[in-house]
C-alpha cells in the first residue's frame, strides 16, 4: 500500500476542469462522552469557491450542522476557513487543528423534536497514528472502473488514523473528550456529486493499532474496490468489500453492516458495524437526487470493540429508492 510523503498535505497543481477540488475531511467519535463528528471543506478555484460542511455528533440523537461558501478564485492550503469553521495543518501528515465557533442547525435524527438554533464552539486537534496511505493519480489516465471515477470523485486520496484530544460545547454544556479516534481524508481532482452510482464507504478505528478505511463505489464500468487495513504495524491494501446490510424499517436506512475485507494478502476480516444513529446527507444536481446515508457505527472485530462510520450513497429514481439496490 503506497506511503505518501508530506508533500501531499500541501495543494496540488490545478487542472482545467470547472469541477476541480482539492478537499479536506475528518472524522472523530469519543464514547466516553458520545460525542463527535465529520467535516468537510473544499477549495473549488475554478467555481471560485470555498465550502466548509460541520456536523458535531451530539449525545443522545441530537446532530448539529454547520454550511458555509465564501469566495476563493484561488487555490489555497492555508487559509482554510469558512462559516466560523477553521482547519489548521500544525504539521504536515502529523497534526491538525480544527476550531468552530458559529450558531448551528439542531435535528433530532430520531425526529421526535423539531429542529433548533444552538451555539457550538470546538477546539480540537487531530494527532496521527498510522502514516497516510493512498496515491496520486495526477498525470495518469486510469482505465475501466478507476477512470469512471476519476471523472467525478478525484484523481488523488490518502487517507489516516488518529486520535483526538479537545473539547465540543453545545447549549452552553462542554464535553472534554476522552477516548476519541477517527479517520482523515484528502482528496483532489474532479468531484461531481451525482457521478457514482452508489458507494459504500468504510473508516473505522479498533483501538490505537487497528484501523480501516476504504470504499466500493459503482460506475458504468463496474464496481471499484479501493481501501487498506492498518494492522500490526503495517498497511496491506483491501482488494474487496463484500457487504450485507441489515435495513430500517424505511428499507432505505441502514441498520446493521456485515462486512468481509479481503486484502491483498488473502486474508479477510469479518466486521459488524451496528449504526448508532444515522444522518441523511441530500443533494440535487441537474434533476439527479443524490442521498447520502452517514451512519455513526459500533464496530466489532475478532472480539474487539472499535467505532467509525458506515457511509452509503444511494442516487434515487423517481420513486426516491436506490438505483442500484441496497445489497
Amino acid at each position: 500500500m503506497p506511503i505518501l510523503d508530506e508533500r501531499h498535505d500541501f495543494a496540488h497543481p490545478v487542472e482545467p476542469d470547472t469541477a476541480w477540488s482539492e478537499s479536506y475531511y475528518f472524522n472523530a467519535y469519543d464514547p466516553v462522552t458520545d460525542t463527535g463528528l465529520f467535516t468537510r471543506i473544499g477549495v473549488r478555484p475554478n467555481e471560485g469557491t470555498m465550502d466548509v460542511g460541520l456536523s458535531v455528533w451530539l449525545p443522545g440523537t441530537d446532530l448539529a450542522t454547520v454550511h458555509g461558501v465564501r469566495p476563493q478564485p484561488e487555490m489555497t492550503d492555508s487559509d482554510l476557513a469558512a462559516a466560523g469553521v477553521r482547519y489548521e495543518r500544525l504539521r504536515p501528515m502529523a497534526e491538525w487543528r480544527i476550531t468552530c465557533d458559529a450558531e448551528a442547525a439542531v435535528r433530532d435524527l430520531a425526529g421526535r423534536r423539531p429542529t433548533r438554533t444552538a451555539h457550538v464552539a470546538l477546539d480540537l486537534v487531530f494527532r496521527a497514528l498510522t502514516p497516510a496511505v493512498g496515491s496520486d493519480g495526477q498525470g495518469v489516465a486510469g482505465a475501466g472502473p478507476s477512470a469512471a471515477t476519476r471523472a467525478s470523485v478525484g484523481k488523488g486520496h490518502l487517507e489516516q488514523a488518529g486520535r483526538w484530544r479537545g473539547w465540543i460545547e453545545a447549549d452552553g454544556v462542554n464535553h472534554t473528550l476522552g477516548e476519541a479516534r477517527g479517520n482523515r481524508d484528502k482528496s483532489w481532482g474532479p468531484r461531481r456529486w451525482g457521478g457514482s452510482a452508489m458507494w459504500r464507504w468504510f473508516s473505522i478505528n479498533v483501538g490505537d493499532g487497528v484501523h480501516f478505511g476504504g470504499i466500493r463505489i459503482g460506475t458504468e464500468a463496474g464496481d471499484l474496490h479501493r481501501g487498506w487495513v492498518w494492522r500490526d504495524g503495517e498497511a496491506t491494501s483491501i482488494r474487496a468489500w463484500a457487504v450485507r446490510t441489515e435495513l430500517a424499517a424505511d428499507r432505505l436506512t441502514h441498520a446493521v453492516t456485515h462486512v468481509r475485507a479481503t486484502d491483498k494478502r488473502g486474508r479477510v476480516h469479518a466486521l459488524r458495524g451496528d449504526c448508532l444513529r444515522v444522518a441523511p446527507v441530500a443533494h440535487e444536481v441537474g434533476g439527479r437526487r443524490t442521498l447520502i446515508n452517514e451512519g455513526l457505527a459500533r464496530w466489532t472485530y475478532e472480539g474487539r470493540t472499535g467505532y467509525g462510520i458506515a457511509e452509503y450513497l444511494h442516487q434515487l429514481d423517481g420513486d426516491r429508492r436506490p438505483v442500484v439496490p441496497i445489497e
